[in-house]
């Protein structure tokens, strides 16, 4: 398993800033070329945001220590282009952001105009290995209903444009405006997903296959499912603990039957009131399908995968961590306790970037 995230850029005082091609060339003249933990640091669509990525593990310990020396290492070059990372999904405050300077983004921007122009969002992707491509697409259909409470879980982003958005995970929301985005029906096997994937460049509408944005997908470059669903995670915690549950959610369906569930329709339904409130209403439960408290649909994703995290040697950590999460809340319910005590759009991005690089979260 493997964990990439997308960061915003922001100057010290907690503005955006554009200096993606300023930190990737610090970064491909100050890091050098053997491997290090926390991968390499990546261009992004936007020149506000950079992305990192862990090496593939099989430990969750070294996973979390790969997320957090990530971090550390990006925001150590950042530092010398004079900005700092901020692991938030969506900026606070407005932001007017720049498509970095390369082909193929410019003709993203050309073609799909205001929403590429506005795609200043940060999000974390999960890799998990999988046998091959059959293998992968029997993944995919089986974790369909669980994908609505891991976006739940990562929450991250309540503001949008200067104003509170109303929303948990309000990135979800600007992201879910891409064509491809969001929940899929079954695939039933790799050639019917291979004919989907066809059918869809086959309409003009997408540049290639890299604009595949569904919540959970085969990875164009590695032999991994991907999913795609959460929000970046203030807690370098939150996001080891989502690599560790979709890595279960994968154990679960290769030792499973054949799964279809419901229609996309009803899965769509579900990620949106997982990003309307996150851990702080009701989710729609995945084995009910009826509106349910999130701790208890929290739970039912728990007891989903328990074996397949005890066979991972996972799950102490796993109920640690979600512990933890449930008693501090996501990071969209840490933001907002910021705003409640006074915090302006600056301090917030200020806090996000002390929680990204470690610090404690504030006390209650």
């Amino acid at each position: 398993m493997g964990v990439e995230e997308e960061y915003l850029l922001v100057t010290p005082e907690g503005v955006p800033a554009a200096q993606s091609p300023a930190v990737l060339g610090l970064a491909a003249r100050t890091l050098t070329s053997t491997p290090q933990p926390g991968g390499d640091v990546e261009k992004e669509f936007k020149r506000e945001q950079v992305e990192t990525s862990t090496h593939p593990c099989t430990d969750l310990r070294e996973l979390l220590e790969q997320v957090r020396a990530g971090r550390e290492r990006v925001d150590d070059v950042a530092q010398g282009a004079g900005v700092r990372i901020a692991a938030l999904g969506t900026a606070p405050q407005a932001v007017d952001p720049t498509v970095i300077p390369d082909r193929r983004a410019q003709a993203i921007r050309e073609r799909f105009g205001l929403t590429a122009r506005e795609q200043l969002t940060c999000g974390c992707h999960v890799h998990v290995s999988v046998a091959d491509d059959d293998e992968g697409v029997h993944v995919l259909d089986h974790m369909r209903p669980w994908t609505s409470v891991l976006l739940a879980l990562s929450a991250n982003s309540p503001s949008w444009q200067g104003v509170a958005s109303g929303y948990a995970s309000y990135r979800s929301q600007v992201w879910g405006r891409w064509p491809t985005a969001g929940a899929t029906a079954p695939f039933g096997d790799a050639a019917t997903y291979r004919s989907v994937v066809e059918d869809l460049l086959a309409t003009g509408t997408i540049l290639d296959d890299g604009m595949l944005y569904f919540d959970a997908r085969l990875s164009q470059r590695y032999p991994t499912v991907e999913v795609r669903v959460a929000d970046v995670c203030l807690d370098a915690g939150d996001a080891a603990l989502q690599a560790a549950l979709v890595r279960a959610l994968a154990d679960t369906a290769v030792a499973a039957p054949r799964a279809t569930g419901p229609r996309a329709e009803v899965l769509a339904a579900a990620s949106w009131r997982a990003a309307r409130s996150g851990l702080s209403g009701e989710l729609v439960s995945p084995v009910t399908w009826r509106p349910a408290p999130a701790a208890q649909v929290v739970g039912e994703l728990l007891e989903h995968v328990r074996a397949a995290l005890e066979a991972n040697g996972d799950l102490e950590a796993v109920e640690r961590q979600l512990a933890a999460l449930a008693l501090r809340g996501n990071g969209a319910v840490e933001q907002l306790s910021w705003r409640a005590r006074g915090a302006d759009d600056l301090e917030v991005v200020r806090r996000a970037t002390a929680r990204t690089l470690g610090a404690p979260p504030a006390a209650a």
